[in-house]
């Protein structure tokens, strides 16, 4: 309806009183979470048999504090249900809710919904352009269409609302909010030929604070080294709490990620967030010896044409800072170095209400990422 004054102006056209939607934090509370099981030949070796078995370990550890959206394409779906149903613990079971939605590979972080929440509880999901990390550019393979069309079939099939995005490439490992209007992402990333090449920085900011409801981004130069995202922020930062975050570091000057990191650490030390807070970072130590992939592994791989490649001897991008906060724990990829168990005690203290739990993930560093990348958090809230 529309309301004239006295003078007969438009006082109020449809104005919207609902207020915005806004992305909450990870360490916000969840409803559920959203897994998807790895089948594809060129990043999971030996048809993904180690992957499975630490999918159904992730899946035990979040379903006692949430629900375990659990996805398989329709020709995997049996073989997913058997495994997932007869691997999880039976007083967690009931958490457990499996749907058939076809995908390309497993990144639930990077394919699926980002969802938004007003101040209702009311919850949206954005439905970004995916195009495998850099489309004809430099993306790691050469057919997307499922991995795209996923967030929006998710949505259908829980009933919740869909943000339109899909004329913006945008990966849920992009970005880190601390739910008070801050958004964190990496250059390497954001400004890549094979993103968004024609919208300016400025614009690509723009775009972020309207989508997630933040006020500020701030741009970290860096992400890991050799990470085939071009440098998602979910690998080198993420926050532990409002004002507060955790930084992958190291002491080796001579490791490429030295500079790296002490660049992110210079934009971090100089900047304040969208409450101007100086950030709290907390260093969190990389492995001590580069992981790498081995010739068993190699040799258990099927790529399709035009996947990229790997090669043996190949530096994985293992970082501490891919963990995942859940409603009952953090869980935290473990490399068998002697690093791993010092990550678990700088998390402990940061997460005082959670369980820091280590899970061994040589199995999905392989594949490409780790276990904040194959997850994907939805907040508590009323799906619209």
């Amino acid at each position: 309806m529309i309301n004239v004054d006295m003078n007969n102006k438009v006082i109020n056209n449809n104005i919207n009183t609902e207020k915005a939607f806004y992305m909450p934090a990870e360490f916000d509370k969840h409803h559920g979470t959203i897994l998807i099981w790895p089948v594809r030949a060129g990043s999971w070796p030996y048809g993904g048999a180690d992957a499975k078995k630490t999918f159904i370990t992730i899946a035990n550890e979040i379903a006692k504090g949430e629900k375990i959206y659990m996805v398989a394409r329709n020709a995997d779906f049996d073989e997913m249900k058997k495994a997932v149903s007869t691997g999880v613990c039976d007083d967690v079971a009931e958490n457990i809710i499996y749907m058939a939605i076809d995908t390309d590979d497993s990144w639930a972080r990077d394919i699926g919904p980002t969802y938004v929440r007003n101040d209702k509880g009311c919850l949206k999901g954005i439905d970004w352009c995916f195009n495998a990390w850099g489309g004809q550019y430099n993306g790691l393979y050469a057919q997307w269409e499922s991995d795209d069309a996923f967030a929006g079939a998710f949505n259908i099939k829980i009933g919740a609302g869909t943000i339109d995005a899909k004329d913006f490439v945008m990966e849920g490992g992009a970005i880190h909010v601390d739910g008070e209007g801050t958004c964190v992402v990496t250059e390497c990333c954001l400004l890549s030929k094979g993103r968004n090449p024609k919208l300016s920085k400025a614009m690509i900011e723009d775009r972020l604070k309207k989508e997630l409801g933040v006020k500020k981004v701030i741009w970290l130069p860096e992400g890991i080294y050799n990470d085939e995202t071009d440098g998602h922020v979910d690998n080198v930062f993420a926050f532990v709490a409002p004002g507060e975050a955790v930084l992958a570091w190291t002491d080796d000057e001579s490791d490429p990620q030295y500079e790296m990191s002490m660049a992110d650490l210079r934009v971090l030390e100089n900047e304040t967030d969208a409450m101007g807070r100086h950030i709290k970072v907390h260093k969190l130590y990389i492995p001590k010896s580069p992981v790498t992939i081995n010739e068993h592994e190699l040799a258990g791989l099927v790529p399709e044409p035009g996947e990229d490649e790997r090669e043996v001897g190949e530096r994985l991008a293992a970082s501490y800072v891919n963990f995942y906060i859940s409603n009952a724990a953090v869980l935290v990829p473990q490399f068998g170095d002697e690093n791993d168990e010092p990550a678990l005690e700088v998390l402990k203290p940061l997460f005082s209400d959670r369980e820091v739990v280590g899970i061994p993930a040589r199995s999905i560093i392989v594949g490409g990422g780790n276990i904040h990348c194959i997850t994907q958090q939805i907040p508590e809230g009323n799906i619209q």
